[in-house]
C-alpha cells in the first residue's frame, strides 16, 4: 500500500509531529533575526540549486551548541558523592547526590567520594627514649568528613595527613622505650598517635577524619637483629625459669607450712603430756610421802617390793638364790621362743655345782 498523503501517517492519522524548520524559524524569531526572501522570480533564476540562508545556518549551530552546552552543565552524582564547586575560583556551594548543575566553563566542579575508607601504610626509623633505634611500620585508615575544606584549605590533604603521620609517631615513640615499643606498649602508641594525628589535621583544617591507627609491626634494625633476638630469648627464658620457680613454690610452701603446724600441734601435745606427766608424779609422790611419814618402815618396804617386781617382769632372767652358795640361773625358754627371740643355749651355762645334775 502506498503512502501518498504527506500530512497522514500510514494508519490515516493526522502527522502532527513538529517541523526542525519550523522550531528554528520561532527560535530566530524570538531572538529577532528576520527572515530572508528569495531572488526567485519567473524564470529569472532557472539554473541554480537550493541555498540555505545564512541565519537559518547560524541558528542551527546556535541551537546544537546550547544542547551541547546544556549536557556539560547537567550532571549526577551517587550517594556516596558530593561535589565542590569554584564559581570563578570562588567557592559558590557543595551538592550532593542527584542530578545536579553547574556553568561549564565558569564553574570548577570537585567531585569525591565521602563514604570510601582510605589506607595509608609507612615504615620509618624511630628513636625511642632510651636512644636505641626501631623499625616501625604503621597504618593509618581515614575518610573525607569536610569536602570542602578537603578541597579548599590544603593543596594536598592526604601528603600533609603523611607528614602528620611521621611527626605524631616520632613524637610518641620518642616518649617510650625500646622495650615498650616492641612488646607491651605498641597499642597505647597506637591510640596516642591517633589523637595527636587528628589533632594535626584538625589544626590544618584538612577536613579528613582519622578512623584508626594500628602499629603493624616493630623491629629493631637489622644490624643488631641478632643480638636482639639473643636478648629477646634470654628475657623468655627468664620469665619461663620465674614461672616455675613460682610454681614450685606454690607447690612446696603449703607442704611445708601443714609440716610446720604438724610438728607444732605435735610439740604442744608433747608439752601437754610431759607437764601431764610431771603433775601425776607430784600428786603421786605428795601421797607417797604423806604415808611414809605416817608408816616408815612399812612404805620403805613396800617400795622395795614394787621396784623388784617392776624389774623383775621385764626380764627372762631369773636369779634363784640357794644356801650352798652357788646361784642357780633359770631361763624360761618357752616365753623367750613366743616372743620370736633366738637364742643360743651356749651362751649360758650353770654355775658350779648345776654341771653335777
Amino acid at each position: 500500500m502506498n503512502w501518498d498523503n504527506q500530512n497522514k501517517d500510514p494508519w490515516g492519522g493526522k502527522n502532527d509531529a513538529p517541523d526542525f524548520d519550523d522550531l528554528v524559524k520561532k527560535f530566530s524569531a524570538i531572538l529577532g533575526g528576520k527572515k530572508q526572501s528569495s531572488n526567485g522570480s519567473g524564470g529569472g533564476n532557472t539554473g541554480g540549486g537550493f541555498k540555505m540562508p545564512t541565519s537559518r545556518l547560524f541558528m542551527y549551530a546556535l541551537f546544537g551548541f546550547l544542547i551541547v552546552y546544556a549536557s556539560q552543565c547537567i550532571y549526577q552524582l551517587d550517594a556516596s558523592e558530593r561535589a565542590v564547586i569554584l564559581r570563578l575560583g570562588k567557592f559558590y556551594e557543595e551538592q550532593g547526590e542527584g542530578l545536579n548543575f553547574r556553568l561549564a566553563g565558569i564553574d570548577d566542579r570537585y567531585i569525591e567520594n565521602v563514604t570510601l575508607t582510605r589506607r595509608y601504610t609507612q615504615t620509618n626509623s624511630m628513636l625511642t627514649k632510651d636512644e636505641n633505634i626501631v623499625d616501625v611500620t604503621v597504618s593509618a585508615q581515614y575518610r573525607i568528613a569536610n569536602l570542602k575544606d578537603f578541597v579548599l584549605n590544603v593543596k594536598d590533604p592526604e601528603t600533609s595527613l603523611r607528614q602528620g603521620i611521621e611527626s605524631a609517631l616520632r613524637h610518641v615513640v620518642g616518649d617510650n622505650t625500646l622495650e615498650q615499643t616492641l612488646t607491651v606498649g605498641r597499642e597505647n602508641i597506637a591510640q596516642e598517635v591517633q589523637v595527636r594525628l587528628q589533632q594535626i589535621l584538625d589544626a590544618y583544617a584538612t577536613g579528613l577524619i582519622v578512623q584508626q591507627v594500628n602499629i603493624e609491626k616493630t623491629d629493631p634494625p637489622a644490624a643488631v637483629k641478632d643480638a636482639f633476638d639473643d636478648v629477646v630469648a634470654a628475657r623468655e627464658d627468664k620469665e619461663r625459669l620465674q614461672n616455675e620457680a613460682e610454681r614450685y613454690a606454690l607447690s612446696i610452701v603449703p607442704e611445708a607450712r601443714g609440716q610446720a603446724q604438724a610438728r607444732i600441734r605435735e610439740a604442744e601435745g608433747y608439752k601437754l603430756e610431759v607437764v601431764a606427766n610431771a603433775e601425776g608424779e607430784v600428786g603421786r609422790f605428795i601421797q607417797l610421802l604423806e604415808e611414809y611419814q605416817k608408816a616408815p618402815k612399812v612404805t620403805r618396804d613396800r617400795m622395795y617390793i614394787d621396784a623388784i617386781q617392776n624389774v623383775l617382769s621385764s626380764t627372762t632372767k631369773v636369779m634363784i638364790d640357794i644356801d650352798s652358795g652357788n646361784n642357780l640361773m633359770l631361763l624360761p625358754l618357752d616365753k623367750m621362743m613366743d616372743q620370736g627371740n633366738k637364742i643360743d643355749l651356749s651362751q649360758f651355762r650353770l654355775n658350779q655345782g648345776d654341771s653335777d645334775e
